[in-house]
């Protein structure tokens, strides 16, 4: 069955203070290279693009951002990665976080598939033991326990945040706001909207959605719309095209700058207070995935950041940590 979140109630939607004013994190699935075009394999991955992120760690320091590293399985297990990611975490306003990869991560006691690389399909011994051994091997690496969490491929299922509740996560950042994987057999988060809420047992968790804005001329319509376009061949693609309705998640894969920029202007102009952003760590150098094949496309990554951290700056829309974060809410 299709794990489908409802909208939240109202009530448990984030009231943010005043003194919080408009806000943005950035969350990276810090993980393993694997061929996205090839189908899941539990060996066959390499970490090299981890030489990468302390030049990145850098340029978002530097803008004054604290970034929450979501590290995977295979990340947390190679002492030369951790090791690279040391320096970056002592700034005093980054943290590390988790990301499970199921594929990658043991206990290996399901089938390799695809229905399996969303762990929320997984029976719930098998996904809290995954969940286990990720913890375990993340604090032994880093001296410290992961308070944020994100599902690989956005898996979350019916156990999940109760079983993230029970391990002492604080936030999940897992629901992609307005996209469905259902067809692949993965959770449909078509309901649900940008805004910050508190859910799980007794609402002991903070989700903040990553953040996708409808932009164009008919993005009042919103969700309903782009649902009906996308059982249309190239509808969603052609409603863009055409400046009626696109729909942009606020990540540089995949999403121009032009597309990003709208969409941070319409996002801050309809009262969005925490802007959420995200990336894959092998898209820090070329090669690793599809977005970043090249020199000149990790030159466009980087352009990217540039024109859409001096938005921010010129709209007042500042950086928070996750600390800030859980204090606002």
């Amino acid at each position: 069955m299709v794990f489908h979140p409802p909208a939240p109630a109202s009530e448990a939607l984030v009231r943010w203070p005043d003194a919080f004013g408009t806000r943005f994190t950035l969350f990276v699935d810090i993980e393993e290279e694997f061929d996205w075009s090839a189908g899941f394999r539990r060996e066959g991955f390499t970490t090299g693009a981890m030489a990468a992120v302390p030049e990145a760690h850098r340029r978002f320091s530097e803008r004054g951002i604290g970034v929450v590293y979501l590290v995977d399985y295979p990340i947390a297990r190679d002492p030369a990665a951790v090791a690279l990611l040391q320096e970056p975490l002592a700034d005093g306003r980054s943290e590390i976080g988790a990301q499970l990869h199921p594929w990658v991560t043991p206990p290996f006691e399901e089938r390799v598939s695809v229905s399996n690389s969303f762990a929320g399909n997984l029976a719930e011994a098998v996904e809290a033991a995954k969940l286990d051994r990720l913890g375990h091997t993340i604090s032994r690496a880093f001296g410290r326990l992961p308070r944020a969490y994100r599902a690989g491929r956005y898996g979350l299922g019916p156990h999940t945040l109760r079983l993230l509740a029970a391990r002492g996560y604080r936030v999940d950042t897992s629901m992609r706001a307005r996209f469905d994987y259902s067809r692949e057999g993965g959770p449909n988060y078509s309901d649900i909207g940008n805004a910050a809420f508190r859910t799980g047992p007794h609402e002991t968790l903070l989700e903040l959605p990553f953040t996708t804005v409808f932009t164009g001329r008919a993005r009042g319509r919103g969700g309903a719309l782009h649902k009906r376009l996308s059982w249309l061949p190239k509808g969603g693609a052609l409603a863009a095209k055409l400046g009626l309705l696109n729909r942009v998640p606020l990540t540089p894969e995949g999403v121009s700058r032009s597309e990003a920029l709208e969409a941070i202007r319409v996002s801050v102009g309809e009262g969005l207070r925490l802007l959420n952003f995200a990336f894959h760590s092998p898209s820090l150098a070329p090669g690793n995935t599809p977005y970043v094949r090249d020199a000149a496309d990790l030159q466009r990554f980087w352009a990217w950041w540039e024109g859409v951290l001096d938005l921010l700056d010129r709209l007042g829309v500042r950086p928070a940590t996750l600390d800030e974060v859980l204090q606002a809410a």
